[in-house]
This record gives structure tokens, C-alpha cells and sequence, in this order.
């Protein structure tokens, strides 16, 4: 291996994390409205794409994966992401409807952890949101069988072009495309702090209520 292909040192690569402190009487005693405040400070903040997030799933015999995907909306019940059932989220989630989703906010020294059990959307909500997509968003729904190997770029756009050709406006929403919804069991708030001293909360939920404890960081 010649010095130009050796990788970079790492050792010496660190920032220093200073945040206001996150205690336990400053946070809201539910988690989704506590990430409702997180969440308005990051718009507020003007970070980008603050609602993509990091999916990790495991399929049936725990192999693991994790992508990036867009948070598409949230309420008492969750969190809401979309994708292709038959792609390899897809199919984790069919075998092993458990995830877990990572907000990070690094610019603001600061990260959201989800866990939680995943189900699927009801059609009708799925083909809400899908019929508020830009049309070449749902004719790409279409066109791309995820996560199946593709034989070149080619293929895929002459697809795209004969999905568009069939439905010049207004295509319907696909039977193998809708929402899932991770509905939390815990969830992990983390503000970066000096030396390493992180604030970590967790909320845990404890039959209808949840439980707020500090971990060590």
C-alpha cells in the first residue's frame, strides 16, 4: 500500500460538544411532544432536511441494515416513513416489525433515538399521501422495483418513460407501496456537552406512561 491509498489518520479527529444542559425538569413528560420541541429548533435552526432520519432494521435471522429515510409525519401514535413493501426494508419489517430510527442533528450537538414496534398504514392513508407526491415521485414508485439488481441505467429510465406514457396524469397508487408506522417504546434524547459529558435521556414507556431516566454517557 503506497502513502497516497493509506486512509487517513482518525485518532486526532474530534470536535469539541458544548450545549445547553438537558435536565430532567426542563423536558416534557411525553416524548413526542418533547421531539416536537427538538423538531421546531432544527426547522428554526434552518437545518437541512431535518426530518431525515436513520432506519435500521433486521431481517427474521438478525441480519442488519440501515438507510436514511424522510419522516413523513408524527403523532401520538408515532412515527411515519413510506417505501416499497418488496424492498429490503420491506421485506425486514414483513419478517421482524421492530425498528429503530436516529434523528441526527449534529450541527446542533444533539440526536433523537426511536425504538419501537412497526406496522403498516391503512390503504386509505397511504393513497392520501400518496396522491400529495409530485407526479414524477409516484410514477418513480412505479418504475423502481427496490432494492431488485437493475441490468443498467437504461432499463430504468425506459421504464420510468413507459410508466409515464401509460399514465401521462394521475397515477394510482401502487399495491406494493404505503407507509409504515414505528410506534416508540423508547426513545433517547442526547445533547453533546464538554469532555464527553454528555446529557443523555431516555423516556420509557411503562404501561400507558412513561418513565424519564439518565444514562450515563
Amino acid at each position: 500500500m503506497d502513502a497516497t491509498s493509506r486512509p487517513p489518520s482518525l485518532a486526532g479527529l474530534r470536535r469539541t460538544y458544548e450545549g445547553e444542559p438537558l435536565l430532567e425538569a426542563a423536558v416534557a413528560a411525553d416524548p413526542i411532544a418533547q421531539f416536537t420541541v427538538w423538531f421546531g429548533e432544527a426547522l428554526d435552526a434552518g437545518l437541512p432536511e431535518p426530518n431525515a432520519m436513520v432506519l435500521a432494521t433486521a431481517s427474521k435471522a438478525g441480519r442488519p441494515s440501515a438507510r436514511t429515510v424522510l419522516l413523513k409525519g408524527y403523532d401520538e401514535r408515532g412515527f411515519v416513513f413510506y417505501t416499497n413493501y418488496e424492498s429490503r426494508k420491506g421485506r425486514d419489517l414483513a419478517e421482524n416489525p421492530r425498528a429503530s430510527l436516529l434523528f441526527p442533528w449534529h450541527p446542533m450537538r444533539r440526536q433523537v433515538r426511536v425504538e419501537g414496534s412497526v406496522s403498516r398504514l391503512p390503504h386509505e392513508e397511504s393513497a392520501a399521501y400518496f396522491a400529495s407526491r409530485p407526479y414524477g415521485s409516484r410514477i418513480g414508485a412505479w418504475a423502481s422495483r427496490q432494492s431488485a439488481v437493475v441490468r443498467s441505467r437504461e432499463e430504468l429510465d425506459a421504464r420510468y418513460e413507459e410508466l409515464a406514457e401509460r399514465w401521462p396524469e394521475d397515477p394510482p397508487v401502487p399495491d406494493f407501496w404505503g407507509g409504515f408506522l414505528v410506534a416508540p417504546v423508547e426513545m433517547e434524547f442526547w445533547q453533546g456537552q464538554l469532555d464527553r459529558m454528555h446529557d443523555r435521556l431516555r423516556y420509557r414507556r411503562t404501561g400507558p406512561a412513561w418513565a424519564v431516566e439518565r444514562l450515563a454517557p
